[in-house]
């Protein structure tokens, strides 16, 4: 998993501190989601664990109630899930992940979201695309989630893409391999909406152009590839992609070839 991305500085903002606010519930009570999250601080020991490698890392209080509302298989190995979140207090910004807590599982997960703010704002949800992998967070969320399973989740990174109406257009370049592409989508998802709010409006901030390359070992593991060429074709002047596969065995499909190195 790898990510990374080239912003002019200025676009690139860092959080000021941690913010306290009461959470709201789906069903699950606040001292439900106290004791959760206590528990699985306390229990989560391993160095390789995801509390412990974002220790010093700036992060919300408020940790949220949410419902699992949706799931896919986005590739063989990724799992995509759409969780409501309820908590009006809860907000993020594009490039940011979430501490994930799951009722009866010691160990927290720390998953980056993949979509744009905006979906919360009109919607309040958010999606998070998870590797298949033995960590018992990911193992859940593979074999035993569930449509309207309950989960709590926190929002921590110091990494997110927040340009303000006032700051001048710059260009970005995102570089991604494998499941590294979540949070740089969720910047691409929000770009986008900056510039149909700026095209629609003539206000807000103006985009500058944005350059996405993408690695993965097949064409199968390019997660979110259609959603990419979407957004690719809807602003041609604005935004281009370069796909890359490592291991490719099948034939590339028509579509995906003009895209395609490796």
């Amino acid at each position: 998993m790898a990510c990374a991305a080239v912003l002019v500085p200025g676009l690139l903002r860092s959080s000021s501190g941690t913010i306290c606010s009461p959470a709201a519930s789906l069903r699950l009570t606040s001292s439900t989601l106290r004791h959760l999250t206590l528990t699985s601080i306390m229990k989560s020991k391993r160095k390789t664990d995801h509390l412990e490698r974002t220790a010093s890392v700036v992060r919300r209080e408020v940790v949220s109630a949410a419902k699992v509302c949706g799931a896919a298989n986005e590739s063989p190995s990724v799992k995509r899930l759409r969780l409501l979140v309820a908590d009006k207090d809860f907000s993020f910004k594009a490039g940011q992940w979430v501490d994930f807590f799951i009722p009866g599982v010691s160990v927290v997960g720390g998953f980056s979201i993949c979509s744009s703010p905006r979906l919360l704002e009109e919607e309040r949800m958010i999606e998070l695309a998870v590797k298949y992998t033995n960590h018992p967070p990911a193992l859940w969320i593979h074999n035993q989630c569930t449509l309207d399973s309950e989960v709590a989740v926190r929002v921590g990174g110091e990494f997110f893409f927040d340009p303000q109406p006032a700051d001048a257009p710059r260009n970005l370049v995102l570089i991604a391999g494998g499941v590294g592409i979540n949070p740089l989508l969720s910047i691409l998802r929000h770009a986008a909406d900056l510039h149909r709010e700026w095209a629609d409006k003539g206000g807000g901030y103006e985009m500058g152009t944005i350059k996405l390359f993408y690695s993965a070992q097949n064409t199968s593991e390019l997660l979110f590839k259609k959603n990419i060429l979407d957004l690719v074709n809807e602003f041609p002047e604005k935004i281009a992609c370069r796909l890359h596969v490592t291991k490719q065995t099948t034939q590339i499909s028509a579509e995906l070839k003009p895209y395609i190195t490796g």
